[in-house]
């Protein structure tokens, strides 16, 4: 998930959620892309159905599968690229990934749908021309409904089965006032029910750690994250944090509610203090004042850097696992994080 990527937040209170009630969905229903979804909408007659057929290559289950069967999900974030020598380390990077057989790849989406073009197309060649399973982001920030049914009707005709529906944040300043589309949508929950309207996809959100800086309460914010649950996710990728108790303490207040989606914690190596130290803010994530003395002090020592990351994320995974969590999400959005990112898991030794 793209390191500013916020869901929506509903202005108006709803009463929370039972603690005897399960807030889960695990199937996906009757609902088909035809003449009621991307077919209708002139994406191509064929829907679903046939690309899935043309997919049989895919070597994984979908996250949905996986997870139900208690497997753990260890997976890899991309960004696209604007540059040629960026496009060739990018997919250098991607069969670097390849290798370890992750359960699947996603790619970040800008600010504002900035880089739709970019991140679709890079989507479909993962889906095409690689083994990986591919997860494809979507916002509904700066897109008209139009615009969203197009993108996932490309998507489902590439043979992909597997959404993460995100609010999205707004173009230019991610930490600015959010507007929706004349057209659009306004909430995430929304974007995730139009995605299960229009065919077999398994659904992922966002979900925030130190809770969504537009909440003005924790209740608030597990109400709204209920909201996209009941709309249909199927589990949740956390944004990033570098403090395991935010992530415990937010999944017991899930389980105080009767929430039981999976929460896959995501892992970013701060390898580099400024960097890491700007998109820490622009995520709201509490940046521990130990490691940005200790990044500080080697900030002419790229290799000392590295290590002391990679040494602290690897830590930081290896308790989340052990404190149950599903798996886990390895942001590598640039070329030093994707090759922190792929140190950190050779040196877990896991495996799905």
């Amino acid at each position: 998930m793209t390191t500013a990527t916020a869901p929506a937040t509903a202005p108006a209170p709803a009463p929370a959620p039972p603690t005897t009630t399960t807030i889960r969905t695990n199937g996906v229903g009757t609902s088909s892309v035809g003449t009621n979804g991307i077919g209708s909408n002139g994406i191509g007659t064929d829907g679903i159905g046939t690309a899935a057929i043309r997919r049989t290559g895919a070597p994984n289950p979908g996250v949905r599968e996986l997870l139900a069967q208690g497997r753990r999900s260890f997976s890899f974030e991309l960004r696209p690229s604007r540059s040629e020598a960026g496009e060739r380390a990018l997919w250098d990077t991607v069969r670097r990934i390849e290798s370890l057989a992750p359960s699947f790849v996603s790619v970040s989406y800008g600010a504002g749908g900035s880089s739709r073009a970019r991140t679709v197309e890079l989507t479909e060649r993962i889906a095409s021309d690689t083994t990986l399973r591919p997860v494809a982001h979507l916002t509904a920030s700066g897109h008209s409904l139009a615009e969203l049914r197009h993108v996932i009707g490309r998507y489902a005709d590439a043979g992909i089965r597997d959404v993460l529906a995100l609010r999205g944040d707004p173009k230019g300043d991610p930490r600015g006032e959010w507007t929706a589309h004349p057209e659009g949508l306004t909430y995430a929950h929304e974007l995730v029910s139009l995605v299960r309207s229009l065919g077999d996809f398994t659904v992922g959100v966002a979900a925030f750690p130190e809770r969504h800086p537009g909440s003005a309460s924790w209740t608030e914010d597990i109400r709204h994250f209920a909201d996209k649950c009941r709309a249909g996710a199927d589990y949740a990728v956390t944004q990033m944090f570098f403090h395991v108790e935010d992530y415990l303490r937010f999944r017991d207040r899930l389980a105080s509610v009767g929430c039981l989606t999976p929460v896959i914690p995501a892992i970013m190596p701060a390898t580099d203090h400024a960097r890491i130290a700007r998109f820490a803010e622009l995520s709201n994530a509490r940046f521990p004042q130990h490691l940005a003395a200790r990044l500080e002090a080697a900030r002419n020592h790229p290799q000392v850097g590295h290590r002391i990351g990679v040494e602290y994320a690897t830590a930081m995974a290896e308790r989340l696992l052990a404190e149950g969590a599903p798996g886990l999400h390895y942001l590598s959005l640039n070329r030093s994080t994707a090759g922190a990112t792929l140190e950190i898991h050779r040196n877990l030794g896991v495996r799905s």
